[in-house]
């Protein structure tokens, strides 16, 4: 049966960037019917639509998602700060419950996969103003973390940290300061490794993890960490591995109530379209990992390998989508 999967083309050049997967995912052989979804900040500007229940209703019914960037040109005016990240990204990682932000780096001699809690922390958007626009103004945002939601996520990379050669899981959190979430995470990280004796675990200060991810990565094998660390984390190891621009992610819901999520890491890059310097790479990574959740683990494995053939032959950013489809 044919995969039914969802396919938002995104701002700047995500909707060439998509193109580019998609036509990697025709190449590999894999059967599936494309469900197109027009949202964005392109779409905002034009008639203020943003995603709405008849979209999520249209979402639910497909097997996954595959997500280009989103968000406006650098400087826009005509776009409010939030409207795609609260109104689109997160909404759609909440509604779905993707618990799990999936991010694996390789590249630099590095092989190492950061599990970041997606639904809660200092993005689920406890808080608010009191006073505003007065000198007296007060803004407060809370960090909202649940024994469910922590637990799920610790127990997620215990397991994901059994699959692989060294068996070592990190956490990163600052429980030195952040003495309530750092307890709650610290103590089910504890109490949930009883039952993993095969996986060597440490720990790590967020400020300690980002000096070590600089100065000695080869050290980590499995991260876990909460929503805020985990996204300022992963753009750091993105860097050190070779670039945001070849690090895709999974937004995953594991136990498959609803469907999961793959996009790229970097941004809408409006200031690249139409030049040679658009790489469809991390699009392409996410788009093998979309295959590999839905089953597709061969489709996956041979598209991640014609990535690797093609980068390391030094090609013009613009060519890759075209040179993987020939080789996979």
């Amino acid at each position: 049966m044919a995969h039914r999967i969802g396919v938002i083309g995104g701002d700047g050049i995500g909707p060439e960037i998509v193109a580019q997967a998609v036509k990697v995912m025709r190449a590999a052989g894999v059967d599936f019917e494309e469900v197109t979804f027009d949202l964005g900040a392109d779409r905002y500007a034009l008639d203020g639509h943003v995603l709405d229940d008849a979209d999520l209703e249209r979402i639910r019914a497909c097997d996954a998602i595959l997500k280009g960037p989103l968000g406006p040109p650098i400087g826009d005016t005509v776009v409010p700060p939030g409207t795609v990240e609260r109104g689109i990204i997160l909404r759609l990682r909440f509604d779905l419950d993707q618990y799990i932000n999936l991010r694996p780096f390789h590249g630099n001699g590095l092989d190492f996969v950061v599990i970041r809690e997606n639904t809660e922390g200092s993005y689920a958007g406890e808080g608010g103003f009191l006073r505003k626009g007065t000198p007296h103004e007060i803004a407060t945002q809370g960090s909202v973390n649940t024994r469910m939601g922590v637990e799920r996520c610790v127990r997620y990379a215990f397991e994901l940290a059994m699959t692989r050669p060294r068996r070592h899981l990190t956490l990163v959190h600052k429980t030195n300061v952040l003495t309530f979430a750092g307890d709650l995470w610290q103590r089910t990280f504890n109490e949930v490794k009883a039952e993993y004796p095969e996986v060597e675990t440490a720990y790590n200060h967020i400020d300690a993890a980002c000096i070590y991810m600089v100065e000695d990565a080869q050290r980590y094998d499995v991260i876990v960490t909460d929503n805020l660390f985990g996204d300022i984390l992963t753009d750091l190891a993105g860097a050190v591995s070779g670039g945001v621009g070849f690090a895709g992610t999974g937004n995953l819901n594991p136990d498959r109530t609803a469907p999961s999520m793959f996009e790229p890491v970097h941004g809408s890059a409006h200031d690249s379209l139409g030049t040679d310097r658009v790489n469809a790479s991390s699009q392409i990574l996410s788009a093998a990992m979309l295959l590999e959740f839905l089953g597709e683990a061969e489709a996956g494995a041979r598209i991640r390998k014609a990535l690797d053939d093609v980068q390391s032959s030094n090609p013009t950013p613009n060519t890759i989508g075209d040179l993987v489809a020939e080789r996979v």
